[in-house]
């Protein structure tokens, strides 16, 4: 894993101000990408699977790691958290809400689980030919930290062809804005879970961003999922 701290912090901050999304390239090595993706044929260590179809979610599936969560996820989780909740009190405070966010990310934790989000949401997604993901957010309580990480863990091109990561964002009185984030094996994607503020001529205003998966032409992709908040 590349250390955290290695980051231009302060141009990815830049980018999510601009954009809703940024990207960490070569979080992961290789290496771990592989590792990471064949636990997905083991039921040891997952809390659940969903199947996308059964539910409208899209086509393809996904597994919810139970605690403790592999080490290596665990590691990204809390080491991610400190860098971005500064973000994402500055977007509350420009946002006008009351809503701050703890330094560490076992303080936050607490918190959702004193509301009754105790079950872990990092997650493991597998699509084969021809799945996709429907825009959606991943909200799972009252309680939502407001930016979430996910990692490519197999190579376009080689592993699989399509299934791009799509950002679309809805503006008030403007149609929705997408945007494909180009991502390799092992980069990282930092992106809004709900919504951001944005600066207009009347002051700031938030707008809804959703997040998806493009069609897979051809082969399989393996993404983790790395969401901050626990789920009710």
């Amino acid at each position: 894993m590349t250390s955290i701290d290695a980051y231009d912090w302060q141009t990815i901050s830049g980018e999510l101000d601009a954009y809703g999304s940024a990207v960490l390239p070569g979080l992961l090595t290789p290496r771990a990408c592989v590792d990471l993706s064949s636990l997905y044929a083991r039921d040891q260590g997952f809390r659940s699977r969903v199947i996308m179809g059964r539910h409208g979610f899209g086509m393809g599936e996904y597994k919810y790691w139970a605690y403790p969560l592999p080490p290596l996820v665990q590691a990204l989780r809390t080491g991610l958290y400190p860098r971005l909740a500064s973000l994402a009190n500055r977007w509350n405070q420009r946002l006008g809400e009351n809503v701050r966010y703890p330094d560490s990310h076992a303080d936050f934790l607490a918190l959702c689980h004193q509301g009754g989000q105790v079950r872990p949401t990092p997650l493991l997604l597998r699509y084969g030919q021809g799945d996709y993901n429907c825009l959606h957010q991943d909200l799972y309580g009252e309680r939502v930290f407001p930016l979430q990480v996910a990692v490519l863990l197999s190579e376009p091109g080689r592993d699989f062809t399509g299934g791009e990561f799509v950002i679309t964002e809805q503006r008030p009185r403007m149609q929705s804005r997408a945007d494909v984030v180009p991502l390799r094996q092992g980069d990282g994607v930092v992106f809004a879970v709900h919504h951001r503020p944005v600066s207009g001529t009347r002051g700031t205003y938030r707008v809804n961003l959703r997040h998806g998966v493009s069609r897979l032409r051809s082969g399989e992709r393996h993404t983790l999922g790395i969401i901050f908040h626990d789920a009710v």
